[in-house]
């Protein structure tokens, strides 16, 4: 059996939606998450009046998030060996705390 490692958060923008990176920080915390990637931000014109995150599409290796609060969107790319359901359980999970 293999001892537990933590994934990575990596830090590349200086801006991130408010509330978005404690969740990423209990994300990585979970077994099978290896890197978390904030992205690019962008505006919407629908509001989101709490923090959501939503599983977009796959990639080699993981998928694609995006997250929502108020009117601004940004992509996360989670790069994982878990299933959607699973990342999506593990999604539900660090947004509770």
């Amino acid at each position: 059996m293999g001892k537990k490692t933590e994934g990575r958060l990596v830090w590349n923008h200086s801006t991130h939606i408010r509330n978005l990176i404690p969740v990423l920080e209990r994300l990585v915390q979970h077994d099978g998450i290896q890197t978390v990637t904030p992205g690019v931000i962008g505006r919407v014109k629908n509001h989101s009046p709490i923090l959501q995150l939503r599983i977009s599409v796959p990639i080699r290796g993981g998928f694609k998030v995006i997250a929502r609060e108020g009117k601004t969107v940004q992509e996360v790319f989670i790069l994982t060996n878990l299933e959607q359901e699973q990342l999506e359980a593990a999604i539900a999970l660090a947004m509770k705390k």
